[in-house]
């Protein structure tokens, strides 16, 4: 099926007829003069012999009113009625002093306000006013006019008069029922979107009851199973067991169910949870071999003074073993900083960069450093290639350095292969994303272009109990700012 479509240059050109009506309405009138002057130049010869131009010279009155009734026409859209009457006086005026000559051009544009006032006003008011030109126009060319009352030019004048009257009432009909259309549809979308939204609601509430429900009663029964088998532990072994059995039992029930609750709101083709455990340190020598193969040569320097003493390697596969054992969101954090830095150098760096990967342990806390030397940009620039900010010899703009760099989410190389992957690290937005990540550690992220040339990323991750204190805190009352949105969202529903 084809569809017809206006092209780019139709479309722009619509737009600016739209937004300069005033200039529009000049041309025209420009035009309408052209046509008058032509006319009243045009000399009439008998039937069957062509007409003659510029054989008769026009009359000054007549020019001048032909001037004063089309630049009246500039206003049409602004004030059509009085645009009207203006043209129609200056039509009479025509018809009453004029100097006899046969046609009366400049009656065209009267019949353009009267389509002004048929497509701008109502009904009634179109008809009201066409009929009151047709009849004052056709009676003062009847009563002034060269011909008889009963000549064809009368009878073209009212019939054109008519004609525009029509013409506008058209348009106005046209464009009154296109809106109700699209008001129509406007209005059925807000329906089917607050209808959605209510039926969301319905079902969320539905499944909190089930879920309620289920967790209240299994959580019930294990509380009372639990005491039990506290309170006969000593005395009676065999019903702890029993009732220990019985915890198990509604435990694994309870979980069954709220798998089957909850997998109801799973659709059809959304991908299964990950079963791969989360991604650390130890594996960072595999994500440093990634973005060597593509290009991006890395160096790995890991350095610890805790837990076991002063250790320092440059080999990327005892960076897990130097830092020793971390909380299991400290070295998430720590590798995707490394991740979503790595991958920010290996787009908007250049060819040619290197990166530098710090690692180190101190006494409470974890930092992370990773520096570019921003040789690939410095290439590019003097090759003439996209440099930072500029643009490429295609024109295109080159990538941007500074503290903006790194937006939304860059995709990191497949440690695997030697072509980046399809997708980022799941939740990374750039340096945004790396600073909240930081952030809900109770960490500090600190990011801007080195003084030498290149980027830099330096993160402090606490390992301190106070410091996971204050981040389990910040992170829980974040989590209890969420849910209160939520509920007032649902009680607006």
């Amino acid at each position: 099926m084809t569809t017809l479509a206006a092209g780019p240059g139709l479309a722009r050109s619509q737009r600016w007829l739209r937004s300069h009506p005033l200039a529009v309405d000049a041309v025209l009138a420009g035009v309408l003069l052209v046509l008058v002057l032509v006319s009243l130049a045009v000399g009439h010869k008998p039937y069957g012999q062509p007409p003659r131009f510029w054989e008769r010279t026009p009359e000054p009155s007549s020019v001048v009113i032909a001037v004063l009734a089309c630049s009246a026409l500039i206003l049409r859209r602004r004030m059509p009625a009085r645009v009207l009457v203006c043209t129609g006086a200056l039509t009479l005026l025509e018809l009453v002093t004029g100097p006899g000559q046969e046609g009366t051009p400049v009656a065209l544009t009267a019949a353009v306000a009267l389509y002004t006032v048929g497509s701008r006003t109502d009904r009634s008011t179109t008809w009201r006013a066409g009929a009151v030109a047709v009849i004052a126009l056709t009676t003062a060319a009847a009563l002034f006019g060269p011909r008889p009352w009963y000549g064809q030019q009368n009878l073209a004048l009212s019939a054109w008069m008519g004609m525009a009257a029509a013409a506008g009432d058209a348009v106005r009909s046209r464009r009154a029922f296109v809106d109700a259309i699209r008001e129509r549809a406007e209005r059925a979308e807000r329906t089917r979107e607050e209808e959605a939204r209510r039926r969301v609601a319905e079902e969320r509430m539905r499944i909190a009851r089930e879920l309620h429900d289920v967790v209240a009663h299994h959580i019930a029964l294990v509380n009372v199973q639990a005491g039990v088998a506290a309170h006969v532990m000593d005395n009676r072994p065999d019903q702890a067991k029993e009732a220990l059995a019985h915890v198990r039992e509604a435990s694994r029930s309870a979980l069954n169910e709220l798998r089957t609750t909850v997998g109801l709101l799973r659709q059809y083709g959304d991908p299964e949870a990950p079963t791969e455990p989360a991604p650390g340190l130890g594996v960072l020598d595999q994500l440093v071999g990634g973005f060597a193969r593509t290009g991006l040569p890395v160096e790995v320097e890991v350095s610890s003074t805790e837990p076991r003493g002063p250790w320092f390697s440059r080999r990327a596969e005892q960076a897990a073993a130097v830092t020793g054992e971390l909380p299991a969101a400290v070295d998430l954090t720590a590798y995707r900083v490394v991740q979503e830095a790595l991958t920010n150098t290996h787009k908007h760096a250049g060819k040619g960069a290197a990166a530098l990967v710090r690692i180190a342990r101190g006494a409470g806390v974890l930092e992370v450093s990773v520096l570019d030397d921003g040789a690939g940009a410095a290439a590019a620039a003097a090759s003439g290639a996209a440099a930072p900010g500029g643009t490429d010899p295609g024109g295109r703009p080159g990538p941007q350095r500074g503290p903006h760099r790194g937006a939304p989410h860059g995709d990191p190389p497949d440690p695997e292969g030697g072509e980046p992957a399809a997708s980022g690290p799941p939740g990374g937005h750039g340096l945004l994303g790396m600073r909240e990540r930081v952030a809900a550690l109770g960490g500090v992220c600190e990011t801007g272009p080195r003084r030498g040339g290149g980027f830099r990323v330096h993160v402090r991750l606490p390992l301190t109990a106070d410091g996971m204190a204050a981040a389990d805190a910040a992170a829980k009352a974040s989590a209890d700012a969420a849910c209160r949105v939520a509920r007032r969202r649902e009680g607006a529903l």
